[in-house]
């Protein structure tokens, strides 16, 4: 099968490829390591990026991107993902929260919001999992109660990614409990009485505590609100609204992040790295890394399906459970089969490169199959999905 998007996306890999080549430290160790300077070489790419109209190119040019297709985007979200997103943690904001402030938020929080992240100043990160309410989400406690101001939020989230380092924050709250009243009835389901804030990390009612983890700094954090104050400017879309926003959160996020295309990166990089080496090894793990070949090419597919409808605005959430179960198993997968290939490696730079990107990649994948969201309840998704459309 021939996955090719043509000449002009063809060139588009190339720009992007000598554009990463000469603006990225040759060994970048990714954004999230105790050296400002990893963050800041980061933020200095996403600047580049955006000064040439590459970092949000299918956004609208009223938003600051250049109305390129979705195609287009894609080229740009693979080559990122295979060269250790030197974007750091703005594929965020590009990826899914640009997106759902276009289609949920206010004219105001459009102009206030979108610019910057397309300008490539401004980092998010997602205040959704709490200690008891991970997968199961809608259980969540963090409450955010009615005053005469606007809001007082009380409440704590855990394992979010780039809290030390971002400036915004995606909060998901509770505003009405089941039982109570909504909209003259009373609230049945937990996923009822939720609600989306945009809310500035600055505020010093809100106290960030890291995660150290074999992921390194920055990756994962505490997050905790002690009276914290918002008002209604600060809700995106309708007040009590919110599991619809997150549903679409999840199939724009899971999408966004092409891990396939690192996988492939590295997996086609061994032949290279291990020279005549190669040629001796057990048959065995060779035919695991054609396996391993195959299952990208079959992520990349479901992935680009999933676009295709994302564009028509067709997608399910059975669609990108689907592909979530996908990629994160191959992630886990290929990360085995490569630390063997590594261990065949021989002595050289090479040789070096390929064991530090391996190691990166390994220590990644182990969290693959339960970060935003667990391959247990992907499953559970995808099976209600495949239920519901054969009654």
């Amino acid at each position: 099968m021939n996955f090719e998007m043509g000449p002009e996306a063809a060139a588009l890999r190339t720009r992007l490829r000598d554009l990463i080549r000469r603006e990225m430290p040759a060994q970048f160790p990714g954004a999230f390591t105790d050296d400002p300077a990893d963050l800041e070489a980061a933020q200095r790419f996403c600047r580049v990026l955006a000064e040439q109209d590459l970092l949000c190119l299918s956004w609208p040019a009223k938003f600051g991107g250049a109305e390129a297709s979705v195609w287009d985007q894609t080229v740009v979200r693979e080559e990122m993902w295979a060269h250790h997103e030197p974007r750091g943690a703005q594929y965020m904001g590009v990826n899914w929260v640009g997106p759902v402030i276009m289609r949920h938020g206010t004219p105001e929080q459009q102009r206030r919001h979108l610019p910057p992240i397309a300008r490539g100043e401004v980092i998010w990160c997602q205040g959704f999992s709490e200690p008891e309410a991970g997968s199961d989400l809608a259980s969540l406690r963090t409450h955010a109660r009615r005053d005469d101001d606007g809001w007082v939020v009380n409440g704590q989230k855990i394992w979010t990614s780039y809290a030390t380092m971002a400036q915004w924050c995606f909060l998901l709250a509770r505003t009405t409990r089941v039982g109570e009243p909504l909209n003259g009835e009373v609230a049945t389901r937990k996923q009822q009485g939720l609600t989306v804030f945009l809310v500035p990390m600055d505020n010093p009612a809100i106290e960030v505590r890291p995660i150290r983890t074999m992921m390194g700094p920055h990756h994962l954090n505490e997050v905790f609100f002690d009276d914290l104050r918002v008002t209604d400017a600060d809700v995106l879309g309708a007040v009590d609204a919110g599991w619809s926003i997150v549903r679409d959160v999840m199939a724009y996020e899971r999408v966004g992040i092409a891990r396939y295309a690192r996988c492939e990166r590295l997996l086609a990089a061994a032949p290279r790295v291990l020279g005549e080496r190669w040629e001796r090894l057990p048959a065995e793990l060779a035919g695991r890394w054609v396996r391993m070949l195959t299952h990208c090419r079959r992520a990349r597919l479901m992935a680009y399906r999933i676009v295709a409808l994302q564009a028509d605005g067709r997608v399910q959430p059975g669609d990108a459970a689907a592909y979530r179960i996908a990629v994160t198993r191959l992630d886990q997968e290929s990360a085995e089969v490569l630390m063997e290939l590594a261990a065949e490696a021989p002595a050289g730079p090479q040789a070096q490169w390929f064991r530090t990107e391996v190691d990166d990649h390994w220590r990644y994948s182990q969290a693959a199959t339960v970060s935003s969201g667990s391959i247990e309840m992907q499953r559970i998704l995808l099976s209600r999905t495949l239920l519901a459309a054969s009654r």
